[in-house]
């Protein structure tokens, strides 16, 4: 399953997004709920393209095309975020500039409208890297981010997930195993690169669980002298992996491409027991996905005009 073929000449700037990996198939998919993906992936593509079109830093691109996804009930981030056992929503988002490898993440908030955003402010406004629950809260509340109630991130749809899953009596994991987490990685005109995931987590999570979305190194990684990384699945694995690290270093250090990287550490991942995927970019301005699911919310785009939205697995 591979990224389309990266132009001879690289592109003025690059942008991949992802909106979740798993059990995702034709013959399970609503018109409709296919319709409504593939235009928000469209969204976040314009949103990201337009800010790195314009000059913009990569950071400022990721940043913008994981709120658009964050606002978009059809994915596991912000609003549309799934319930924990307890029926309330903790939200876990992180982003990191390659070029300085600065960092950001919080997780397990309850009351930011955009997580993105105050993981972006934990970067540049703290001297920490992470920040969880009430302490994160409290901290976006400082900072004069915008505040929602419980009903802004609450959806029929996800609290239906929820009753299924305890009806079921399933255990840990998402019943439906669609792993919705949100991502965007970008390369701008500067050669410098970016990553930012966005999460609800797995449905019926329970005790504070947090997965590898927040976890720099796990979920998300960007350095402008390897790549930058978004990941989405089944975060237990991802984290024992450290994929999104462990991609970068095999660029870096074994002079792996990107693709081979990705194809790699996923095949390693799937090894432990863990699906889902990964979207990567280089300074370069190469760009891979790569996934062990049936399908993955993804898209691209790069100066010129080239585009590419996609959701299953037989699609380039």
């Amino acid at each position: 399953m591979s990224a389309p073929a990266a132009a001879q000449e690289s592109p003025r700037w690059t942008i991949v997004i992802h909106g979740g990996a798993g059990v995702i198939e034709r013959d399970k998919m609503t018109p409709e709920r296919e319709a409504a993906a593939r235009a928000g992936l469209n969204a976040a593509l314009d949103a990201g393209s337009k800010v790195l079109d314009a000059g913009g830093s990569a950071l400022d691109a990721v940043e913008a095309a994981v709120r658009v996804l964050e606002d978009d009930p059809n994915f596991n981030a912000g609003r549309g975020a799934v319930f924990t056992y307890e029926g309330t929503n903790e939200l876990d988002a992180a982003i990191m500039d390659g070029a300085t490898r600065a960092a950001g993440a919080v997780a397990g908030v309850t009351a930011t409208k955009n997580p993105i955003g105050l993981a972006r402010r934990v970067m540049e406004a703290s001297p920490h890297v992470m920040l969880a629950g009430k302490g994160a809260d409290t901290f976006s509340r400082e900072q004069g981010l915008e505040q929602a109630g419980p009903e802004w991130f609450a959806t029929d749809e996800r609290r239906q997930q929820l009753e299924k899953m305890k009806a079921q009596k399933t255990s840990w994991f998402d019943v439906d195993m669609k792993y919705g987490t949100v991502g965007a990685v970008a390369r701008d005109a500067q050669g410098h690169v970016a990553a930012a995931t966005s999460t609800g987590g797995v449905t019926g999570k329970r005790w504070g669980r947090v997965g590898d979305s927040p976890l720099i190194g796990a979920g998300t990684y960007a350095d402008d002298r390897a790549c930058a990384v978004s990941a989405t699945g089944a975060g237990e694995f991802f984290i024992r992996e450290g994929v999104a690290h462990e991609i970068c270093a095999r660029v870096r250090f074994a002079g792996d491409t990107l693709k081979q990287a990705a194809d790699t550490v996923m095949a390693e991942t799937r090894a432990l027991g863990g699906t889902g995927g990964v979207i990567v970019t280089g300074p370069s301005g190469e760009i891979a996905w790569s996934f062990n699911t049936p399908g993955m919310y993804r898209g691209s785009a790069a100066a010129g005009g080239e585009r590419t939205v996609a959701i299953y697995g037989d699609e380039r």
